[in-house]
């Protein structure tokens, strides 16, 4: 029955189909998205499947890709299933035994798809339908256009949120997540995530934005009330000071500067944070202490010495996550030109069974051969 409807969903008026939530942590691929185009008079489809660090495209015909489709729902390798066309927006629960949970609602997409093989990228937030907190933001217009002077923050958006959706999974069993944003500042991406989590995702979510400015902290408090976002609060303060009365599920902290990401990453780590995301910014502590006698002409150049200490210093961050229990990746965030502040540092709680006593032996090491004292080995 279910099968039927949603092989009647493979033609021109399908958006995308995404497949995920591997029922096994282990498995490789982490999620499929379906999308459909046309070469010439032949309708395909592209099947994208994620792994940790990498895509793979394949496409196929109409028939074979029912196969693969069905193959995965045969295996019962993932939970979960969505799925927007011109017609329909659906969720799919599957449980262990493979039986499938369905619930249609009103099409999210108002037009058939643009089927070029080159089409414009679907965003997570798409275009076209206005989101109310980027209206107020000045990132959309009350039609649902994304501003052309606001496209690229847009991107940042949408990116962001994948980074966030790739690990979703980690956090299936929580029935409410609580996520902490350290020096939220204008919140773009605050309201982002509790938007995608709640309206989208249907998930329930607490989420607390920290930033220094009180006039920034009142106009986030006013525009999440205002978008009826009741479980979005922002509070003022500091890093240093900031005590959680509740265990953290996801911590994120965008561009807090310099040691205060050190200090961020750390407080996560005592929390034991399943799903750390950081995107660090003004490296300067390791840029003043770093010595390497051989280098030392190369780090005449001023520029060259700020970016080599900035990536060095988001390299051992990493390895500090390593050595207390997280599995850790280094993306880029979004392209250079926008802005050089562009790496993320994400970080998943690794199973519970795998950890053991925390050795710091390599990094210490480095900190020997760059000859210097860093915070978060100090923390």
């Amino acid at each position: 029955m279910y099968r039927d409807f949603i092989e009647k969903q493979f033609n021109v008026k399908l958006h995308q189909i995404i497949i995920s939530h591997p029922r096994l942590k282990q498995h490789p691929i982490k999620k499929v998205v379906i999308k459909p185009y046309l070469k010439g008079d032949q309708l395909l489809f592209q099947f994208q499947s994620y792994s940790a660090t990498q895509v793979f495209h394949k496409n196929y015909g109409f028939e074979d890709a029912l196969t693969v489709l069905n193959g995965y729902l045969d295996q019962n390798i993932f939970k979960q299933m969505d799925g927007f066309s011109s017609n329909f927006t659906w969720h799919a629960l599957i449980n262990k035994k493979g039986h499938m949970t369905l619930k249609k609602s009103e099409a999210r997409f108002e037009k058939v798809p643009n089927l070029s093989h080159n089409r414009q990228k679907q965003y997570l937030l798409p275009e076209g339908r206005p989101i109310p907190y980027l209206v107020e933001l000045g990132v959309m217009t009350p039609e649902g256009q994304v501003l052309k002077k606001k496209y690229d923050k847009f991107k940042q958006i949408n990116r962001f949120l994948e980074m966030v959706d790739d690990v979703l999974y980690v956090l299936d069993q929580k029935e409410r997540i609580k996520i902490l944003d350290f020096g939220c500042g204008k919140s773009y991406l605050t309201f982002a995530l509790y938007h995608y989590l709640t309206a989208i995702k249907g998930k329930s979510v607490d989420i607390i934005g920290l930033d220094l400015k009180g006039k920034v902290i009142e106009d986030c408090n006013a525009l999440a009330k205002k978008c009826h976002y009741d479980h979005l609060h922002f509070e003022q303060g500091d890093i240093v000071d900031y005590t959680s009365g509740h265990d953290i599920d996801m911590m994120v902290t965008l561009h807090a500067c310099n040691t205060a990401t050190d200090l961020a990453l750390k407080k996560a780590v005592d929390w034991k944070a399943q799903v750390i995301l950081s995107v660090p910014c003004c490296q300067h502590e390791l840029n003043h202490q770093i010595h390497i006698e051989p280098l030392k002409d190369l780090f005449s150049y001023g520029i060259i010495k700020e970016r080599v200490a900035a990536l060095f210093t988001d390299a051992m961050r990493a390895n500090w996550l390593k050595a207390n229990g997280y599995e850790v990746q280094i993306l880029e965030f979004i392209d250079m030109t926008h802005t050089p502040k562009n790496l993320l540092i994400r970080g998943i709680k690794a199973d519970s069974k795998k950890e053991g006593a925390i050795d710091l032996s390599g990094f210490d090491a480095l900190e020997d051969y760059l000859g210097s004292d860093l915070t978060l080995r100090k923390l």
